[in-house]
């Protein structure tokens, strides 16, 4: 999604990277950014907080009417599915991140 919004374009693509897979194992409950994740990849949560909270934000307020055969490749049982997640809510992942 974010390859298509010209904000995202200035972020680090490992910050981006980081913050996708920090926004994913928060909202499947998976645990949090562990010590290990912060050593390799560089980037406490403190660090992250704000671009996973954009990252949020855009899930939470993307059109429905464009990227539909994204949406549905990612929709099969083959990607888990994952374009049928819903968006975490706004104040859950405030907590969240502030409690890691």
């Amino acid at each position: 999604i974010t390859l298509q919004e010209y904000d995202y374009a200035r972020e680090s693509p490992s910050k981006l990277a980081a913050s996708c897979l920090l926004l994913a194992l928060t909202m499947k409950d998976l645990g949090g950014w562990t010590p290990t994740l912060e050593y390799y990849s560089g980037y406490s949560v403190q660090d992250l907080h704000p671009l996973v909270k954009r990252l949020n934000f855009l899930l939470t307020y993307q059109p429905r009417d464009k990227l539909n055969t994204v949406r549905s490749k990612y929709s099969h049982r083959v990607f888990f599915e994952v374009a049928k997640l819903a968006p975490m809510d706004m104040l859950k992942l405030e907590k969240t991140l502030t409690s890691c």
